[in-house]
């Protein structure tokens, strides 16, 4: 039991590590590639990945289970991508970065709403939930002044609320007892599916050509196969380990990995704020994961 806790933290912890670090290959790739184009090319290269990886049918699915695979990859892959995108379009980067982070939030009570669980949240969650979002804000309004855009920020809020609502899915998933490259590999093909009429939406484009410049295969490559193919198996999995709540609480820690790859890889000043935000961030996740639970008298 504990060597699973263990593995379902170390699983979530490598996911957070990749996806903080997504931004520097997005930024690079955006100078040259829509945001639709990005996501659908990287979705599809870790659909394909996953076949070669586990190239094994899924069997015997019910109606109700495939429904709840078509759920999540509208839900996870498709909409949460696309909103959050359309919210930076809208609003500041700093206004979507700490609104997504409100999805753990969100987690917490859906998952006490639809899933039956033997247990209930403490007080710890809701202080370090708090202390997280003080120090999430300071590093992204470091420097800057709030400044509200109703459209954008209510976009990026309702992309939070899609992620919570694709991590209890994804919970749900976990207990129809498939392996977890084939029910990640489920839920790609359906949010691919979903994202085709995006596609003519956005008038998207296909020049491969584009890849010959190796800078952009590379990143291309990182997203699909790293963030895509590797992640969503790393955090599922974790899920499935651990829950949706507590999986959901490391993603405090994607503004965190944020900064420290923007002052490693792109030299970004380290100021106060950031290094006092990155203290309070740390410290809210630490006091969610401790007794996030307490069990409910026998």
């Amino acid at each position: 039991m504990e060597q699973n806790k263990a593995n379902g933290h170390l699983s979530a912890l490598l996911t957070i590590l990749i996806w903080g670090t997504t931004f520097i290959s997005t930024k690079v790739l955006l100078a040259d590639f829509q945001p639709i184009g990005i996501l659908f090319s990287r979705f599809v290269m870790g659909l394909f990945a996953l076949l070669v990886v586990y190239p094994h049918r899924m069997k015997g699915t019910t109606r109700k289970q495939e429904l709840t695979f078509v759920v999540a990859g509208l839900c996870g892959v498709c909409l949460y991508y696309l909103l959050e995108n359309i919210a930076l379009t809208y609003t500041m980067a700093s206004n979507v970065g700490v609104i997504i982070s409100v999805a753990p939030f969100f987690t917490a009570i859906l998952s006490h709403l639809f899933l039956k669980q033997d247990e209930k949240l403490r007080a710890n969650f809701f202080i370090g939930f708090v202390v997280a979002m003080a120090g999430i804000a300071l590093i992204s309004f470091n420097g800057s002044t709030l400044q509200l855009n109703p459209v954008g920020d209510l976009l990026a809020l309702l992309a939070a609320f899609l992620w919570a609502c694709y991590s209890i899915l994804t919970r749900k998933i976990s207990s129809f007892g498939y392996n977890t490259i084939l029910t990640t590999r489920r839920v790609f093909f359906y949010g691919i599916l979903f994202m085709i009429p995006a596609l003519f939406l956005f008038d998207f484009k296909l020049d491969l050509s584009r890849f010959a410049n190796m800078t952009y295969l590379l990143n291309i490559l990182f997203l699909g196969l790293g963030a895509s193919a590797l992640c969503f198996v790393t955090w599922n999995f974790a899920v499935k380990l651990l829950g949706a709540v507590k999986t959901s609480i490391y993603i405090y820690l994607v503004p965190v990995i944020t900064v420290a790859a923007s002052v490693l890889i792109l030299h970004e000043p380290f100021t106060w704020m950031t290094g006092m935000g990155t203290v309070l961030t740390l410290a809210g996740l630490l006091l969610s994961e401790s007794k996030l639970f307490r069990k409910k008298s026998m």
